[in-house]
């Protein structure tokens, strides 16, 4: 009997675990684009799911962006097929703020969902790798939004209406999926804009990413995933303690919200920011720059009078103790 290749091992091993606690007889959709990470993907899990009691299906959404893009998607769906999977297309309007890739994402996402409770499935599983994690990082720390953005990809993340989105894969090495499809003989199919430099996430993945293995050592990638990891569980350690605190010292005012000076001042900084981006963010829908969050910080605690400071869609002002 010939030996599992272990790239085929290694992906079967993170599907499976990743699988293990979702309801026996419940459904699952994996986004299929038909590259090798997700390719890689299906393929496993309709190997592992089956044995779990799981139902499948894939869904392969044409962004339209691309000449021929209808038939990237109809081929994927017909991979999905030959795997014994049922594989569904969907077509999405690209359109939206944030640029093509922001919007086409939103666009996939929305269908993904769709086609979930279509589906009636309890999770939709997603082809990050290890190496997309890295990239992510890098990105979030050239912006300098901060450690949230820093924190990379959950593994696991439920949304409001209980569906899981699930990345098996984010502790697997991108080679180990083109590996994997080698392997089983799965025709993969490269995106030609995953070569386009006019892309921040190709430049990362195609310039940056290299010259740090190069001048730093090898292990790079495996160190930004481990560093997103801890940041998250920062993440929520902080989460339940801002919740805590919410609720002893912010009320409910005629205009919108009322935070006691007090408290926040009494906080230390990386608390009293987070509590400020929260509640604005809850209460206004919108989300602070680390500029705006420090001006209103100051209100609390740097306070000579200044008037109100104007934010997007609401604005902050001292009035007494609050």
């Amino acid at each position: 009997m010939p030996s599992l290749s272990p790239a085929i091992a290694e992906i079967r091993l993170a599907v499976r675990t990743a699988l293990a606690d979702l309801p026996e007889g419940s459904a699952v959709v994996v986004a299929l684009s038909g590259g090798a990470d997700s390719l890689a993907l299906a393929a496993a899990t309709a190997f592992e799911a089956p044995k779990l009691g799981l139902r499948v299906a894939t869904l392969s959404v044409d962004h339209g962006l691309q000449d021929g893009s209808d038939a990237v998607a109809a081929r994927a769906a017909h991979a999905a097929t030959t795997l014994g999977l049922e594989g569904l297309v969907a077509r999405v309007d690209v359109a939206g703020e944030g640029g093509p890739e922001a919007a086409a994402r939103d666009a996939r996402y929305r269908v993904l969902k769709d086609a979930a409770a279509d589906a009636g499935a309890a999770a939709v599983l997603l082809g990050h790798t290890l190496d997309d994690q890295a990239e992510t990082v890098l990105l979030g720390l050239a912006r300098g939004s901060g450690a949230a953005s820093l924190q990379g990809m959950a593994p696991v993340r439920e949304d409001d209406d209980g569906l899981r989105w699930v990345r098996p894969l984010l502790g697997v090495r991108r080679q180990a999926t083109r590996a994997f499809c080698e392997a089983s003989g799965l025709e993969v199919w490269d995106d030609p804009h995953n070569t386009q430099d006019r892309f921040a996430r190709v430049r990362v993945r195609d310039r940056v990413l290299p010259v740090l293995e190069a001048e730093l050592g090898p292990g790079i990638a495996e160190a930004l995933a481990r560093t997103a990891e801890q940041l998250r569980e920062d993440a929520e350690a902080f989460d339940e303690m801002i919740h805590e605190t919410i609720e002893d010292i912010v009320e409910h005012a005629e205009a919108g919200i009322s935070v006691s000076v007090a408290a926040l001042a009494a906080n230390p900084a990386a608390l009293r920011n987070r509590i400020i981006r929260l509640v604005v963010d809850s209460e206004f829908g919108v989300s602070l720059t680390r500029l705006q969050t420090l001006e209103v910080a100051r209100l609390a605690t740097d306070w000579s009078g200044q008037g109100p400071i104007d934010l997007p869609a609401c604005s902050a002002t001292r009035a007494g103790g609050r």
